[in-house]
């Protein structure tokens, strides 16, 4: 469930601001570098961003999981995300915060978009989309308003 655009704000007044600081770096560095990776190739790989202990972002990606026979996929963008959650719970004492980055379709507009969930290890999250569509006439990327959307903590948990 998205909320309007102007409610992608309303969540930092809930959040202490460090922590806010850290999520909204790893939305703005995740939703820029699959657009990026859009505009260059189409299309992108799921990825997680952290913010170590020291403040630095750094990438985290995992191989490409095989598509199950019979479907049309080259890779199983689910299994990457599980792999993806996975290593971040594993190697949580390493960073402060954490974000996956997805592309997913949202049915309800029948549209794609780029998807961030991110938490913090003080329990903060933060989620939003972006919706994007090539414009038939440019076959130019065209981006929608950015969304809050609602996510589960994954990294910090137990």
């Amino acid at each position: 469930m998205t909320e309007s655009p102007a409610n992608v704000g309303s969540w930092r007044r809930s959040v202490p601001e460090a922590s806010a600081t850290d999520l909204e770096n790893l939305l703005g560095t995740g939703v820029g570098a699959a657009q990026e990776q859009l505009e260059r190739n189409g299309g992108f790989l799921p990825f997680a961003l952290v913010v170590q202990n020291d403040g630095e972002v750094r990438l985290v990606a995992v191989t490409p999981a095989d598509a199950a026979e019979g479907t049309d996929a080259d890779f199983d963008a689910d299994a990457m995300i599980g792999d993806l959650n996975e290593l971040l719970r594993q190697n949580r004492d390493d960073f402060r915060a954490a974000a996956v980055v997805c592309d997913i379709t949202l049915l309800e507009e029948a549209t794609d978009a780029i998807h961030v969930a991110a938490e913090h290890r003080d329990g903060s999250l933060f989620a939003a989309v972006l919706p994007y569509a090539a414009n038939p006439a440019t076959h130019e990327l065209e981006f929608g308003e950015l969304a809050a959307d609602t996510n589960e903590p994954v990294v910090w948990v137990d």
